[in-house]
C-alpha cells in the first residue's frame, strides 16, 4: 500500500502547531504586539517542512529523543523569522505571504523586524533551555548545525548573494552555491538534527545529509517554476516576483523544461543518498516525490 503523506503530514503538523503555541509566549503586556506580531506569521498556514523533515529523519534513524519536538519547532520558528525579514520593503518588498498580508503590511517594518529577531533569538532560547538536560551533547551538536545552516555560511550568506546578483549576469554555478545556502542549508539541516537527535552513526547522518542538500535544490528550483507557472492561491505569495525583481533563477537560466529535469536529478539523488533506509524512511521518501508534483 502506497505511503499515505497527506495523513502523515497532517498529523505532525498537528503536533507541531500545538507545541509552537505552547513554546512561544502568550500576548501580553508592554511587549505584546511584539509577540502578536510573531505569532501573526508563525501561524499564517505554513507547510512545516523543515519541522517535519526533521521528526520523519528522526523517525528513519530509530530516535525517541525528547529535544527532537523543541528542536524541530526551533526550525519553524527561524525559517519563519527569514520570511518576515525576506518580506520587508528593504529586501523582496513583498504583499503577501502564505496568502495573507505580510507582517510589515499589518503591523509596520519597525514591529515586524522584532517579531523576526524574537523568533531567531527565542529559537535558540529554547534549543538551549533542553540542551542543559541533555548529557550526551547531541542537542548541542544540533544547536552548532542549525546556527551554521542560519548564518553567513547558510541563510544570511545565501540572501546577501541574491542581493548582489539581482540584474547580474551570472552563471549557474553561482545560482545553485546561492540557493544551496539560501534555501537549502536549512533544510538539510532539519534532516541532519533529526539523525543527530536520534544518536545514529555518523554514516547515516552524512546519508541524511546528503538526502537533505539535494532535497533543498529540488525544492528550490520547483519554487522558481512556481514563480512563472504558479497562481497566488498556489503559492500563498504573488507570482512573477522573482522575474520582475531581476533575480536569477533556473527558469531564466536555463528553461523551464532543463529546471525540471534538473529538479528531477535531485530528487533522484536524494531518493537514492537513503535507499539502504527501510520503511521507516518512507516519509522521507514520499516528501522528496511531493515536491517534484508541486510545479507539475
Amino acid at each position: 500500500m502506497d505511503f499515505d503523506l497527506k495523513a502523515y503530514v497532517a498529523e505532525k503538523r498537528k503536533i507541531i502547531d500545538e507545541a509552537l503555541d505552547r513554546y512561544l509566549p502568550p500576548v501580553g503586556g508592554m511587549e505584546g504586539r511584539v509577540v502578536e506580531a510573531a505569532r501573526y506569521s508563525l501561524f499564517a498556514g505554513g507547510k512545516r517542512l523543515r519541522p517535519i523533515l526533521s521528526i520523519a529523519a528522526h523517525e528513519a534513524c530509530g530516535g525517541s529523543s525528547k529535544a527532537l519536538l523543541p528542536v524541530a519547532c526551533a526550525l519553524e520558528m527561524i525559517h519563519t523569522y527569514s520570511l518576515i525579514h525576506d518580506d520587508l520593503p528593504a529586501m523582496d518588498n513583498d504583499d503577501f505571504r502564505r496568502g495573507k498580508p505580510t507582517n510589515h503590511k499589518v503591523f509596520g517594518e519597525a514591529v515586524a523586524i522584532l517579531a523576526g529577531d524574537l523568533l531567531l533569538t527565542y529559537a535558540f532560547e529554547l534549543m538551549a533551555e533542553h540542551a542543559l538536560e541533555d548529557k550526551s551533547g547531541s542537542v548541542i551538536r544540533a544547536i552548532y548545525v542549525i546556527a551554521k545552516a542560519s548564518g553567513l555560511r547558510g541563510m544570511v550568506g545565501g540572501q546577501m548573494i541574491d542581493l548582489v546578483c539581482e540584474g547580474q549576469e551570472v552563471d549557474l554555478a553561482t545560482v545553485e552555491y546561492m540557493h544551496a545556502r539560501k534555501t537549502g542549508a536549512l533544510i538539510t539541516a532539519s534532516v541532519q538534527v533529526g539523525a543527530i537527535l536520534s544518536g545514529t552513526s555518523e554514516s547515516q547522518i552524512e546519508q541524511m545529509g546528503r538526502y537533505g542538500r539535494h532535497l533543498g535544490l529540488a525544492f528550490q528550483i520547483t519554487d522558481d517554476l512556481l514563480d512563472i507557472t504558479g497562481s497566488l492561491q498556489e503559492m500563498g505569495k504573488t507570482p512573477g516576483s522573482d522575474i520582475r525583481k531581476g533575480k536569477r533563477t533556473y527558469p531564466l537560466l536555463v528553461g523551464i523544461e532543463e529546471s525540471k529535469r534538473m529538479a528531477k536529478e535531485h530528487v533522484k539523488s536524494a531518493l537514492s543518498a537513503i535507499s539502504d533506509y527501510d520503511e521507516k524512511a518512507d516519509p522521507l521518501r514520499a516528501i522528496a516525490k511531493y515536491v517534484l508534483e508541486r510545479s507539475k
